[in-house]
């Protein structure tokens, strides 16, 4: 007897040798069969789709659960457009707490102000407090005097505005948040990405300086898992500074683990340790990421995270220990490191089936495809940057390189696997409005970037499934309805192939499966 027998449904398997099906079987979290092969067994549980259709589960490949869940629990500038409006939020805020205390604040984005705010400006209002306003790319805070104060000497800011390492020295006086709050944080935006009908996702990067939130964070995971409150598969990204020199056997090639030797794999289908996440520049909104020539409105180019000879080896000795990689690249000098990294990591030890990851791939020049293909990366980007930030990324690249941000065309002809992502909270996460991007190439504005990059709606929504699974090294389970594989599906309102590419972001998710069950609940 089945468990539960899908019918009248309108399947798209995204499994070629039986792509379309109407009936769907599944037995213990698995699918069993379809069609004919379940349609005359009993079932406990039948349920009549009335012609929906039923997609394998989204799979988003880069997201940051904890700092999504924190970032809505925290107080928003979001909209603000004017100084004393933002200033206004803060004050509120900051008279909350006791003198002394932090006030962490989310939603800033100095593009909307024209400006950035100042550490004095932020004094008047603080009252005492010590102040973190975060930048919505993450790779940005503005900080008060009260918080620059406490900073080692050295540490670059202008007039309290803190990019990138210097972001990460404020960040480390905050933290850590203890694994409850963690637990709370990641269990609320687990739940944001399964109602949009995402059923694995990929955490991208816990334990580092830049985005980790406490030393023990994986251990917020557990318990959250522990608690039957994580509705999603989650692979989790360990950031490249959490690993420490070894005394391993010089046979074993391994210069730097995590303690015991940890690497891309521990773990079960629920929480496993995914890639090793290691960081090159920054981000474009707040004009870090490294570019080869400057940006349109600024004279400088960017920058990169740390040394080239030490992101590089950084990259080698991951590679060597045996880690799949995943190595945030925005800017096209970024990706050139991260090409000649690779390249040596490759002739000093092959693993054909490494599947290195470029994280964003935000500007990838016509010369760059070759490469990328020839040592099999897979390039995760995120469609709705250019949704939500296109007008301006396209301004800031000019009109030679903004047809190669966040290409779609460009890596499927060169044959590089296109992976498809949110990076949620830095934008919207629906993976159906993602899907729409990709085929239309339009920001919300209808400002059309690099209409040659469109692809398909199949292979937009394999961007969401087959590769994402590929890309989190879950296509043995998942990425496909194919009998053997978990039943992780969402069901739709509509098909994104029969709607206008207009229609497709507003498509209904009318329910999300993960192991055959629709409830969200998980019994550890």
């Amino acid at each position: 007897m089945l468990c539960t027998r899908l019918t009248n449904a309108n399947i798209l398997t995204m499994d070629p040798d039986h792509p379309v099906a109407h009936d769907l079987g599944v037995w213990r979290g698995r699918i069993v069969g379809l069609d004919e092969a379940v349609t005359g067994l009993p079932a406990r549980e039948t349920v009549d789709l009335q012609g929906a259709t039923v997609l394998p589960g989204f799979i988003d490949s880069h997201v940051h659960l904890a700092w999504t869940g924190l970032k809505a629990a925290e107080p928003s500038v979001a909209p603000c457009e004017r100084a004393e409006d933002v200033l206004a939020v803060v004050e509120r805020a900051a008279l909350r707490k006791d003198p002394g205390a932090w006030v962490s604040l989310a939603g800033y984005d100095q593009r909307s102000l024209g400006r950035h705010l100042t550490a004095a400006e932020l004094d008047r209002a603080a009252h005492g407090r010590r102040v973190y306003l975060t930048h919505d790319s993450g790779h940005a805070c503005v900080v008060n005097s009260a918080v620059l104060d406490l900073l080692p000497d050295g540490v670059p800011h202008e007039n309290g505005c803190l990019a990138e390492a210097a972001m990460g020295a404020a960040r480390q006086l905050r933290l850590p948040y203890s694994q409850d709050e963690l637990a709370d944080a990641i269990a609320h935006a687990a739940g944001v990405c399964r109602a949009e009908g995402v059923t694995a996702c990929a955490e991208a990067g816990i334990g580092g300086a830049l985005f980790g939130h406490t030393p023990v964070e994986l251990g917020a995971y557990q318990l959250v898992r522990e608690q039957g409150r994580l509705p999603l598969r989650v692979r989790l990204m360990v950031a490249a500074d959490a690993l420490r020199p070894v005394g391993a056997h010089p046979d074993d090639g391994i210069p730097r683990a995590l303690g015991l030797g940890l690497r891309t794999g521990f773990g079960d289908d629920r929480l496993s340790v995914g890639a090793l996440k290691i960081w090159t520049d920054g981000g474009m909104m707040a004009r870090t990421a490294a570019l080869s020539a400057p940006y349109q409105d600024l004279e400088h180019a960017g920058q990169l995270q740390d040394d080239p000879e030490r992101i590089t080896r950084a990259i080698v000795d991951g590679h060597l220990a045996g880690w799949q990689l995943a190595v945030h690249a925005i800017g096209d000098r970024a990706a050139d490191l991260v090409l000649d990294a690779l390249e040596l990591a490759r002739r000093l030890r092959p693993r054909p089936d490494a599947r290195h990851r470029v994280e964003h791939a935000g500007l990838i020049r016509p010369d760059q495809l070759p490469r990328l293909a020839a040592l099999g990366a897979i390039a995760v980007v995120q469609p709705n940057f250019l949704r939500s930030f296109g007008d301006d990324y396209a301004s800031v690249m000019g009109e030679d390189r903004a047809p190669w941000l966040y290409r779609g065309r460009g890596f499927l002809d060169h044959g590089i696997t296109l992976v498809g992502s949110s990076d949620r909270p830095v934008t919207d996460g629906s993976p159906l409005r993602a899907v729409q991007f990709m085929v239309e190439r339009a920001s919300a504005t209808g400002r059309v970037i690099g209409p040659d990059e469109g692809v398909t709606v199949e292979e937009a929504l394999r961007a969401y499934t087959v590769n994402g699974a590929f890309a989190c090294r879950l296509d043995d389970s998942l990425g496909t309805l194919t009998p053997g594989k978990r039943a992780d599906l969402v069901v739709l309102g509509d098909d994104p192939r029969r709607v206008g590419p207009a229609r497709i972001g507003d498509i209904e998710v009318v329910a999300t499966y993960v192991d055959g069950r629709e409830d969200g609940k998980w019994t550890p």
